[in-house]
């Protein structure tokens, strides 16, 4: 039988490029033929302006998901945190893969922690999550805007334009660019969004023999936990102009409890507010249960 030949359709970035290299790595040891289609998405283009006012998540995968519904890819692999609560009909995850470390880092040339920073020093950041939670920590600091890939970030930061800033530990780790890192905030100084850290392949909901061929790369664990997140955050109207975060780990072994945290923070007066709670969770079912359980907390 002839082995199939997948096009992957990604953004660009090298972050972006790495992920679905890394894909492409793993369907080639399956036999398959792969070719990337690299494309340059809205959210790419803008740079000036935070995502939140300029449209969210989805500007990072209108375009790939209209190469899917054309023809010109198979699938497309996204960071899933910055993929849309609420799929496009007519597409689905295919899988979700093990997640590498979903926590917040602190990037810095001259200070090895937030806590080391001089009064009113400038943080680079335009997640609103990442900004409330900061501002949280440490009320002094200035929070200003940061846009663009994760080498644009590093560039503004080296130019002197921060003291610090902060970034996905996941993206830095994978680009081999973990000696940036000075500090991780661990989960309950900071919590991650929702589905920091994994990786979802999207298709076409069609596809049933893409279904088949992905389904091995599942890592149940965190596709469960994922979902989760994603429940609590889509229960809550989620996308970028709410300052929200999501995160479930297993605890002890996968046959125990779920254990999920959400924060939901005010950016007007910097009030948190927080919400926890377990369950035996198996399935997607079950853990989006979960994850509504907690949004219900929050509001």
């Amino acid at each position: 039988m002839k082995a199939p030949h997948i096009t992957i359709a990604t953004r660009e970035s090298r972050l972006a490029l790495w992920q679905a290299n890394h894909i492409k790595d793993l369907l080639e040891s399956k036999g398959c033929a792969v070719t990337l289609l690299g494309m340059t998405t809205l959210g790419d283009q803008i740079l000036d302006k935070t995502l939140s006012k300029v449209g969210g998540k989805g500007l990072f995968v209108k375009e790939l998901e209209t190469a899917l519904m054309d023809g010109r890819a198979d699938l497309a692999v996204h960071s899933l945190k910055d993929v849309p609560m609420e799929l496009p009909d007519g597409f689905t995850l295919a899988a979700v893969l093990e997640r590498e470390d979903p926590r917040d880092a602190f990037v810095s040339n001259d200070y090895a922690s937030l806590a080391e920073l001089p009064q009113g020093a400038v943080v680079g950041t335009s997640s609103l999550r990442r900004a409330v939670l900061i501002k949280a920590l440490r009320p002094d600091v200035q929070i200003e805007p940061l846009r663009g890939n994760l080498d644009t970030r590093l560039g503004k930061l080296d130019a002197g334009n921060y003291a610090a800033i902060v970034l996905a530990a996941a993206g830095l780790k994978r680009l081999g660019l973990g000696s940036r890192i000075r500090a991780v905030f661990e989960t309950d100084q900071m919590l991650p969004a929702a589905a920091q850290g994994a990786l979802g392949l999207e298709i076409r909901a069609d596809r049933s023999d893409l279904l088949a061929l992905l389904a091995p790369m599942i890592h149940q664990p965190t596709l469960l936990a994922a979902y989760a997140e994603r429940a609590v955050s889509r229960a809550m109207g989620g996308s970028c102009s709410m300052p929200l975060a999501a995160h479930a780990v297993f605890v002890g072994s996968a046959d125990d409890a779920m254990y999920l945290r959400a924060a939901f923070g005010d950016e007007a007066t910097g009030v948190i507010k927080r919400a926890e709670g377990r369950a035996m969770v198996k399935t997607i079912e079950q853990a989006e249960l979960l994850g509504k359980s907690i949004a219900a907390q929050l509001l």
